[in-house]
């Protein structure tokens, strides 16, 4: 309950400082929440349920509501509690419904973050804010057990893959976080060995130094925080990914697609955009984006996109979650417009 009150006290100093409203202003999407971040969002018969990180280390919690704009005003349901310091440091939960069950992907470490591995929770209730969630184990990505970060997982054709962000090799001078794939044996084990299907190769994917100087310790070049969404046609995969550092004002959105009827184990099937694809307006109140997720709006009508963006007239770590309808076009390629 303190923390509750904390986190609405400080919500609405920031909202005060920037002026937000809960409508749109210059083609910017809906404030849902003033301070957020990693949002993941699902809707199952009716009902929204989000997850996103929590100040409180070691536990997940979900937001359930029939109405996405109400998100910001739900307590959140604390579903699952760590005994371990392993799983301390959480950074994006996601939960997943696979058959008649439910899944939550995550991260974590034990405080050095060499450690961060990818696990995930399964729940067998018809709600997943209630029942038991049962830690089914780390989800070994290679034979090094590499640092990896932000799971997600997508079906296409009958076959599951899990995506994730993780390191080519281990970290030496530099750090390369790079978007992999690999099919699935089942929601907690993989079938097949990674597969890597995006680096850090453009400049707008390689920034780590802020304006004002600040910094990483030593250059790291990201890609990040993958999303995965097939087209209503079911022709594309389309696959988003935050790109630079986090800590800059240059993180922004990436987008790679793949035609399903293609090879999706094979590098070869998947095209990378070679600008960022949700960029920000220079009279837009924000950045760019980054750590989007997708879900059919109220009337199965359509699209909303909910995503992470940074005031641009505050210290680079605050940022918020917006929502915003999107749509798909001709190409079967989604299309975010701009912030």
């Amino acid at each position: 309950m303190i923390y509750r009150i904390i986190s609405l006290i400080l919500s609405a100093l920031i909202f005060i400082l920037v002026g937000c409203s809960s409508t749109d202003k210059d083609n910017e999407g809906i404030m849902i929440f003033e301070s957020g971040s990693y949002p993941h969002i699902i809707k199952d018969n009716g009902t929204y349920y989000y997850t996103m990180p929590q100040s409180q280390p070691g536990r997940i919690s979900i937001y359930s509501t029939k109405d996405p704009l109400e998100l910001g005003k739900v307590d959140p349901i604390v579903v699952w509690k760590t005994t371990s310091d392993n799983y301390n440091n959480i950074w994006s939960p996601e939960l997943h419904k696979i058959g008649d069950k439910w899944y939550i992907y995550f991260e974590g470490d034990d405080g050095n973050t060499d450690n961060h591995h990818l696990y995930v929770l399964e729940n067998g209730s018809s709600d997943p804010t209630k029942g038991v969630w049962e830690l089914k184990g780390p989800i070994m990505t290679n034979e090094e057990w590499n640092y990896g970060i932000h799971p997600s997982t997508f079906s296409v054709n009958g076959h599951r893959y899990l995506i994730w962000s993780g390191w080519e090799k281990r970290r030496m001078e530099a750090e390369t976080q790079c978007i992999f794939i690999a099919e699935m044996e089942n929601p907690w084990t993989l079938k097949s060995e990674r597969v890597l299907i995006s680096r850090p190769q453009f400049e707008w994917e390689r920034q780590w130094i802020n304006p004002d100087g600040s910094r990483s310790a030593y250059p790291i070049f990201v890609n990040e925080n993958p999303e995965a969404f097939v087209s209503p046609d079911g022709e594309n995969v389309v696959l988003l990914y935050s790109s630079s550092g986090i800590w800059t004002v240059y993180n922004n959105l990436g987008m790679l697609t793949a035609k399903t009827s293609s090879d999706l184990l094979d590098p070869n099937s998947w095209k990378k955009n070679p600008e960022p694809v949700f960029t920000s307006t220079d009279n837009s109140r924000f950045h760019g984006s980054s750590n989007v997720t997708l879900a059919p709006d109220k009337d199965d009508e359509g699209e909303i996109l909910l995503y992470q963006v940074k005031y641009k007239d505050l210290p680079h770590e605050h940022d918020a979650v917006l929502l915003k309808k999107v749509k798909w076009d001709g190409d079967s390629i989604l299309n975010l417009g701009f912030i």
